[in-house]
């Protein structure tokens, strides 16, 4: 991590938390498959920014950890929100499973 002061030692830390904040509430309060969208488009915008060298605390481990991390688990919320309301969609992955 750099040197800096605090303020730049955050880094765009309080953004990330702020959105994830507000997909959970949309999550509980809202519609999940609304929340749970704006909740993996958070952490897939917290993997870009730390590509993009905007590390401060996101940096927890290697650059390259923590994108392909942040990025899957980001895909894969939002794909999941969009399944909740695709039945036909759900029956055809359930089905690819099921023997």
């Amino acid at each position: 991590m750099s040197e800096g002061t605090g303020r730049e030692s955050w880094g765009p830390y309080p953004l990330i938390l702020a959105g994830a904040a507000i997909g959970v509430l949309a999550i509980f309060f809202a519609d999940p498959r609304w929340g749970g969208f704006a909740l993996g488009a958070v952490v897939m915008v917290a993997a870009a920014l730390r590509f993009a060298g905007y590390g401060g605390q996101l940096s927890v481990r290697s650059k390259r950890t923590d994108v392909t991390t942040l990025g899957v688990f980001g895909f894969v919320l939002v794909l999941t929100s969009l399944l909740l309301g695709n039945n036909a969609l759900k029956v055809f992955i359930l089905s690819l499973f099921a023997r």
